[in-house]
């Protein structure tokens, strides 16, 4: 940890001998968590923990808008496993912090939230720009305090990082009033970081499970993002290939099992009735790996008289479509391993179809040269541009349908999609965070015009830091999400066109590179040039969402092969 400035040469006594400033305490207990960043916008109540950032190991990034720093923080997360921490000012400010810190609490990456606060002299009473933050926060994190008095600072910091980093992860959010941070205190020192180690799996629990694996025919995985979060993919891969066992992903588990294995069946995740849905109407036993129910709601896949294992880090949610006929609750690659060892190879029927009939529809649209352009081809020219450790941060809306789908992804953490909570605008922020985490990969965030105006401002903050990116929008004045469900709900379209600036001058008005796709053959030599020519590149890319209902209609025709 950082040495703790003195904050008084006052002579009076004190425990530690010395007073100090409880800003700079707390800094010190940031420090001691190993925190790289704080994300952020400063304001006259977080004055003090702002200038005692600056003389820190611990690198301020001044954002453009509160939303986009938990946004990044929330990414930085996920793609770390160490918690991404962002820093707002009271009232409006903390208020902004909320869409970010619920995306990564309900998507399970571990955040801590700092807000400052008004003086404690006036939070009892209606006062300028004070409402309780706390009680705000709790109901979208794992753990949410204020901080009364500076000797608490060491115990409230630490709990906050351990609950954050925790299996299951999560947001917790921190409240420090001004004049606390302006206090002096006794030194004190950041406490000692612990987390407990995951248990092992219950031998009665595994002993069942394995007696439910080896009599089942045609059993099939559902890995979901708790596997990487356990790191798990690997021993997840592994636990395939022994049992010859198929398996589907949530969208947030993308890359778990690589794309073109043998084994993999699919990303589930866009509707009921899709190609992966053959894989589960097929199966006789269903194996969870890691699902957490945000990510795919069970009733969606699973029919009653199927037998339903349950392996994750902790119990399984209580749902009337998901009662588990085993759990195996504990450290998800020491269940996979154990279970590797006992279990018997399966000869499994299941058909490798989904998969073929996948791979057809992308090879489709992908040599089309039809304007706009198809989001096959898109997503096909993107997969091409990039190798298999780049990362695509997804933003919410009817390209993160395509993406989910199509988009191969051979390693974990390389396509980030936000499917618990599901926020807009969390892709250009997101790909800020993941630029600074691995520069040295190709970042790309792909958004729709919608999410990409969300949080354009953070342009600025990308340019400034020096960071490399690429941010593709699929673009068509529309949020084109809400359009496809309106016409097949509806049978019409409302509310749901807007205009856009010029992308291009826009985007070089902040310092970034731009281009604009002007017929379909351009876009994978521009994609292949903004990687080469690293900075910030925007590329205003035209979509043709009629292939939306033509999607609709061929998944809802879907007869599923033997």
């Amino acid at each position: 940890a950082r040495r703790i400035r003195s904050a008084t040469t006052d002579p009076r006594p004190t425990r530690g001998g010395r007073l100090v400033k409880a800003a700079d305490l707390f800094v010190s207990c940031l420090e001691n968590e190993n925190v790289e960043y704080v994300f952020g916008v400063p304001g006259e109540e977080s004055l003090q923990l702002v200038d005692s950032l600056s003389g820190s190991d611990v690198r301020f990034v001044t954002c453009r808008h509160e939303q986009g720093a938990a946004f990044m923080a929330d990414v930085y997360g996920r793609l770390t496993g160490r918690a991404g921490v962002c820093l707002s000012t009271l009232g409006p400010g903390a208020t902004n912090l909320v869409t970010g810190v619920a995306d990564a609490n309900m998507d399970m990456a571990p955040l801590v939230a700092i807000s400052g606060q008004a003086p404690t002299t006036r939070l009892h009473k209606k006062s300028h720009q004070v409402i309780d933050l706390v009680r705000l926060f709790e109901p979208i994190t794992k753990f949410s305090a204020e901080v009364r008095t500076p000797e608490i600072i060491p115990e409230v910091v630490r709990k906050a990082f351990k609950l954050a980093e925790a299996e299951v992860p999560g947001a917790c959010f921190i409240e420090l009033p001004q004049n606390v941070a302006e206090q002096e205190s006794a030194e004190s020192a950041p406490l000692r970081r612990q987390s407990p180690l995951p248990p092992a799996p219950n031998a009665a629990a595994l002993q069942r499970m394995v007696e439910l694996i080896d009599a089942s025919r045609d059993p099939l995985i559902l890995a979901g993002h708790g596997v990487i979060r356990a790191r798990a993919a690997d021993r997840l891969v592994a636990f395939a290939e022994s049992l010859n066992i198929p398996v589907v992903t949530t969208f947030m588990a993308k890359g778990v099992m690589p794309a073109t294995h043998a084994l993999f069946l699919g990303t589930a995740g866009l509707q009921a009735h899709d190609y992966s849905f053959c894989g589960f109407k097929q199966a006789d036993l269903l194996i969870c790996v890691g699902y957490d129910m945000v990510e795919y709601p069970p009733d969606l896949w699973r029919r009653e008289s199927q037998e339903l294992a349950h392996i994750h880090s902790g119990p399984a949610e209580v749902d009337k479509h998901y009662i588990v006929s085993v759990g195996l609750v504990g450290d998800v690659g020491t269940s996979l391993d154990a279970l590797r060892e006992r279990c018997r190879r399966h000869r499994h029927r299941l058909s490798g179809a989904p998969r073929r009939d996948l791979l057809a529809e992308m090879w489709e649209r992908a040599d089309d040269h039809g304007f706009p352009v198809k989001p096959q081809k898109i997503i096909n020219d993107l997969r091409q541009a990039l190798a298999p450790n780049d990362i695509v941060i997804s933003d919410v809306g009817a390209h993160k349908m395509w993406l989910a789908r199509l988009y191969e992804a051979e390693q974990p953490n390389t396509c980030i999609i936000s499917n618990g909570f599901a926020a807009m605008g969390i892709a250009l922020p997101g790909a800020v965070a993941a630029a600074l985490v691995h520069p040295d990969r190709t970042i790309v965030a792909v958004t729709g015009d919608g999410g990409f105006m969300l949080n354009s401002q953070e342009l600025e903050t990308a340019v400034r830091l020096g960071v490399s990116l690429v941010a593709l929008i699929w673009s068509d004045s529309s949020y084109g999400l809400i359009e496809w469900k309106q016409i097949c709900r509806l049978g019409r379209p409302n509310c749901v066109e807007f205009g856009n600036p010029d992308f291009v001058q826009y985007a070089r008005s902040f310092g970034a590179q731009a281009h604009r796709i002007g017929k379909a053959e351009d876009l994978l030599p521009t994609l292949r040039e903004a990687i080469v020519s690293r900075g910030i590149t925007v590329i205003d890319c035209p979509v043709d969402y009629r292939e939306n209902l033509i999607l609709t209609d061929r998944l809802g025709a879907l007869v599923c092969r033997d």
